[in-house]
């Protein structure tokens, strides 16, 4: 197709471009901008770019600078850069540490973008920095263009941080070359409570060395220690150029604050002197604000994480937020349960979205997993399914509310992508062989991790009659990067037939399942 050109037109511009900005950031330690002597003293972007909320005409553009600094955003149609037309952002300071987001409007549809930022001294606008490159596609109005995006989640989790032995977080390189339309991250993008040691050794003896900063030799409390962590991924190289190159959608999970966390609760964790989950939430909320480009967030906390990205014809994805509005984690068996996992709103608020869309394809983003019996400790549930194959109990209820209404609304064309459990695999949902029988068939694809340890495969749970064709989990809990099990899927949605066909892979690319999805079918 066309648009095949464009993108390698595209991925010349950024891998150009981004090679200062590269090769600026040698791990583990930070260093400014080449050459020292022409811009000593002038803003530095060495934190890379990001682009987020990409429409048919607009996107988001993000940065961050080593001091105060204006935001100016130059885009042209050519990788030359020989006409731009120049937009002037935000003054960015310490109120946001420092980061700075651009709207981009106007722009052509279904076109290659290319942006570079530059960063301006806020009192002699003349003095700037390196300029960082980026490059991204608009979406297409044109059905036959199609659509290819990748999933995942679980970043530097489990004390499995940036080993540049390893190849830092290689898995995005992998992702990158794929050359997808955009990265949609499941959660998990920072383990604000997992503390990295500075090496690990492995089953064989061999060494894990993790890049270490002060921020990650213990668990994220202060609004600087969050940030902290979201600065910490952006040491790694490979992330950078994949940010650079391919716009995100992203959501949160438990990491992003602690593992299994819950509006309410109070700690009796001894690595934390605030015991409020609440404040540390507040504090995780808004430094999550201020690192990824989400336009229904703002970094005084405003706004929320749920949303609907709309891409043409062909696809809707709906994002929900499974942690802001959820109950307390309990056992899962009582009878009502009006707030779930998702709050009242927010399943209105999905419910009427879904019967607005008019996309071939609903993909709906859920940072955990439907069947799969995931536990808090010996007794809670930290997801939906809570191990009773019976009618719906507890947070099923939610649950079962939407899927009966997807089909009395003759909703077609949903899947789920879903990440959290740190393995691989597909489900499907038939009330064929399900407790609960009022919905139609719909499958659950499930990846992870990004670079984060890998766990043994949980068990399902039979109220909406799941079967799983394909699984890939590791025998023990915790297993290294270093020994694989990191995974990916990818998406490629046909522009002429309108079919969907989902690819588990793992790192290094090797597909390791295949589903080919027909448009307005249903038990598929």
């Amino acid at each position: 197709m066309a648009r095949d050109s464009d993108r390698r037109m595209g991925r010349r511009a950024v891998l150009r471009g981004s090679a200062a900005a590269s090769a600026a950031l040698t791990l583990p330690a930070m260093a400014p901008a080449a050459p020292a002597q022409a811009l000593s003293g002038r803003p530095s972007a060495r934190w890379g770019v990001q682009v987020g909320d990409v429409t048919m005409s607009s996107g988001l553009v993000w940065v961050r600078s080593d001091r105060p600094a204006r935001m100016i955003v130059e885009t042209s149609a050519t990788e030359s850069f020989t006409r731009p037309h120049r937009r002037q952002g935000p003054l960015v300071g310490p109120g946001t540490d420092f980061t700075g987001r651009t709207a981009l409007s106007g722009l052509p549809s279904g076109s290659q973008v290319h942006y570079r930022v530059l960063l301006a001294d806020p009192d002699d606008p003349r003095r700037t920095g390196e300029p960082v490159y980026g490059t991204f596609r608009t979406v297409s109005a044109r059905r036959r263009e199609g659509v290819r995006f990748v999933w995942s989640g679980d970043l530097a989790g489990q004390g499995w941080g940036i080993n540049p032995d390893h190849g830092g977080f290689r898995i995005f390189e992998e992702m990158r070359r794929r050359d997808p339309d955009f990265f949609l991250c499941s959660g998990d993008n920072i383990y604000a409570d997992g503390v990295l040691p500075e090496s690990v050794t492995l089953p064989d003896g061999s060494t894990w060395r993790n890049v270490v900063t002060p921020e990650k030799t213990k668990v994220a409390e202060t609004l600087d220690e969050f940030r902290g962590a979201f600065r910490y991924n952006l040491l790694d190289a490979p992330l950078r150029r994949f940010h650079a190159q391919v716009p995100t959608i992203t959501q949160w999970d438990d990491h992003e604050v602690l593992n299994n966390w819950y509006p309410g609760e109070i700690l009796t964790d001894a690595r934390y002197t605030e015991k409020n989950v609440d404040v540390l939430a507040a504090r995780a909320r808004r430094a999550f604000a201020e690192y990824f480009p989400i336009g229904t967030l703002r970094p005084d906390a405003q706004g929320r994480v749920y949303r609907v990205l709309r891409h043409g014809p062909l696809l809707d994805v709906f994002v929900l937020d499974c942690r802001t509005y959820r109950n307390a984690n309990s056992p899962g068996r009582q009878p009502e349960d009006t707030q779930g996992i998702l709050g009242a709103e927010q399943l209105t608020w999905l419910k009427r979205e879904l019967s607005r869309s008019r996309a071939v394809w609903k993909v709906i983003a859920c940072d955990m997993p439907l069947g799969l019996v995931v536990p808090d400790g010996s007794t809670d549930i930290e997801a939906v399914a809570q191990g009773d194959p019976g009618a719906p109990l507890g947070r099923e209820l939610q649950l079962a509310e939407l899927l009966r209404h997807i089909k009395h609304r003759k909703i077609t064309g949903t899947v789920w992508l879903t990440a959290d459990v740190h393995y691989t695999s597909a489900q499907h949902y038939d009330p064929s062989r399900a407790a609960f029988k009022d919905f139609a068939p719909f499958w659950e694809f499930v990846s992870g991790p990004l670079n984060a340890g890998a766990f043994p495969a949980v068990k399902l749970d039979g109220t909406f009659g799941p079967e799983q064709p394909f699984v890939k989990a590791p025998t023990r809990a915790n297993v290294s990067p270093a020994e694989g099990f990191q995974f990916y899927g990818e998406v490629d949605i046909d522009g002429d037939s309108g079919e969907m066909t989902v690819r588990l892979r793992e790192d290094g690319g090797k597909v390791l399942f295949t589903k080919v999805l027909r448009p307005g079918l249903v038990g598929q």
